[in-house]
């Protein structure tokens, strides 16, 4: 479980095709001097369990599933991704709970300047997640927990302030480029009850 605060970038410093699945080296710009093997790690937005480390690169592993419906297959040596930690009880929830389960990538259909600083970005997503994106509601866009501005039924708009730019790869971000989606997951759960509440029991009779 994470909750949208980007903790640094990272580098890819090494790829290695096996089969169907890849294996990143990665270097973050600030080391993870506590990280251990078999620790969860969001690259991206996309949880994935570290299998290695070495000095201060750690590996982790994608498998097909991960690699069609994400924007980790187009990584390439050199690209830079977001990364957090696994959350621990203690932390405080600076962002929302996110948990790296991404559910589609969406593209990046416009970026306008907002005020002297910020950026307005109007992202175009698969029309299946239209029940879960709201005006004023969280999404996880490539790990970063961000308020949704405006919700259409094809895209929806956030702002990013420019604190979010220097410590993400938002800088990186142009028309085109695909972005990791997770709604928010609550709203899941509210439209599973929702589904099911003719067959819902009482717990107490």
């Amino acid at each position: 479980m994470f909750n949208g605060i980007v903790e640094t970038i990272g580098s890819v410093s090494n790829l290695d095709v096996e089969q169907d699945c890849v294996h990143f080296a990665i270097t973050p710009k600030i080391a993870f001097t506590d990280l251990k093997i078999g620790d969860s790690v969001a690259v991206n937005g996309v949880c994935l369990t570290v299998t290695a480390i070495y000095n201060d690169v750690f590996y982790v592993t994608a498998v097909p599933e991960t690699l069609r419906l994400t924007n980790l297959s187009q990584l390439i040596l050199g690209s830079q991704v977001n990364l957090e930690r696994a959350l621990r009880v203690t932390d405080r929830i600076g962002g929302h709970y996110v948990q790296g389960h991404v559910d589609a990538v969406g593209k990046i259909i416009s970026i306008q300047a907002d005020g002297k600083a910020a950026l307005l970005v109007k992202i175009s997503f698969p029309s299946a997640l239209t029940p879960y994106i709201v005006n004023k509601g969280y999404i996880g866009l490539d790990g970063m927990s961000v308020t949704v501005v405006v919700a259409e039924n094809t895209w929806f708009s956030v702002t990013l302030i420019p604190h979010t730019q220097q410590v993400t790869i938002v800088n990186q971000y142009q028309v085109g480029t695909e972005i990791n989606i997770e709604v928010d997951i609550l709203s899941k759960y509210v439209e599973k009850l929702m589904r099911a509440e003719t067959c819902i029991q009482p717990l107490l009779a």
